[in-house]
């Protein structure tokens, strides 16, 4: 059995009993942290998530093994200094996560795909199983460059995996912020819910796996101040499962239906969500600086 599945053997118990946890607190403190519409949604999320996983998984494998057999460099790390490897393929995967989920945030192309886990209303633990379905057609080319580096993709995936289970923790309002030095360093739970909100100063801010520190230093961190509104700045407004998870890709194509020029069409599929040839719709920068503006 594969470390990755030893994982996943001991995440689903874990997780499960989080969930059921939160649900008592809930329950005890009427908190209505839950809807149960969205949470079954959630798990259905999670299901084609992993199931497009697996379509691509031989593909992604013989990609990986390519990019081994040309390395920048000798990829003996693993053998000679195993701790010192595991390190850096953290540091790495994790930088590399931080680029792939501030594209999702910043082109509006992967945002159709990614808006899928911002579409919950309700934040708590089953959020975290709220996957961006079409994600895995192409979370593997931000890793490939770890690969050129000598470091083979069940690693990869593996660190990758591991990093999952921690991000898990940070979907769910019982636990507030922690002891300072933790909050300058790791991503929180308090981070998280920001990541979360619709809120103009919390959008598209807190894009960290593990470590918040790539946020603070390019320039994407926010701390929580104001309380978070959770979901997209449009509601999705559907338990459809499959209206949920192409919502975004049927406003690109009527988008591109607009009688504009070829350039503005391309800016409406690749520009940062919100963007419009007319204004009539705004990015999140540009909804911060009316923002600023007006007070």
């Amino acid at each position: 059995m594969s470390n990755e599945s030893i994982l996943l053997l001991i995440s689903i118990p874990v997780y499960t009993l989080c969930i059921l946890f939160e649900l008592y607190q809930n329950h005890r403190k009427r908190t209505h942290h839950y809807i149960l519409s969205e949470s079954l949604m959630s798990g259905w999320f999670a299901g084609l998530g992993i199931l497009f996983d697996l379509t691509v998984k031989i593909f992604i494998l013989g990609l990986f093994y390519w990019a081994n057999q040309h390395t920048l460099f000798e990829p003996s790390l693993l053998r000679t200094h195993p701790v010192l490897a595991w390190v850096l393929v953290f540091f790495a995967q994790d930088f590399c996560f931080y680029w792939l989920h501030r594209t999702e945030h910043y082109s509006r192309f992967f945002w159709a795909v990614h808006s899928n886990h911002h579409s919950a209303e309700k934040y708590n633990f089953t959020v975290a199983l709220r996957s961006s379905v079409f994600q895995p057609f192409y979370r593997f080319l931000f890793y490939l460059p770890i690969a050129f580096l000598g470091f083979d993709y069940m690693t990869i995936m593996l660190m990758y995996a591991i990093n999952q289970f921690y991000q898990f923790f940070l979907h769910t309002e019982m636990i507030g912020k922690l002891p300072q030095w933790i909050e300058m360093i790791f991503a929180t739970p308090s981070h998280h819910r920001v990541h979360h909100a619709s809120n103009i100063k919390y959008l598209d801010k807190n894009m960290g796996q593990v470590l918040i520190v790539w946020d603070k230093l390019f320039g994407t961190f926010q701390e929580e101040e104001e309380r978070p509104i959770y979901g997209l700045t449009t509601p999705l407004n559907t338990n459809n499962l499959i209206k949920a998870v192409v919502s975004e890709h049927l406003k690109i194509i009527n988008d591109l239906k607009k009688p504009v020029s070829l350039k503005e069409k391309f800016y409406y599929v690749f520009k940062a969500p919100g963007w419009s040839h007319d204004g009539s719709t705004k990015t999140s920068e540009q909804l911060r600086k009316e923002q600023v503006l007006k007070h």
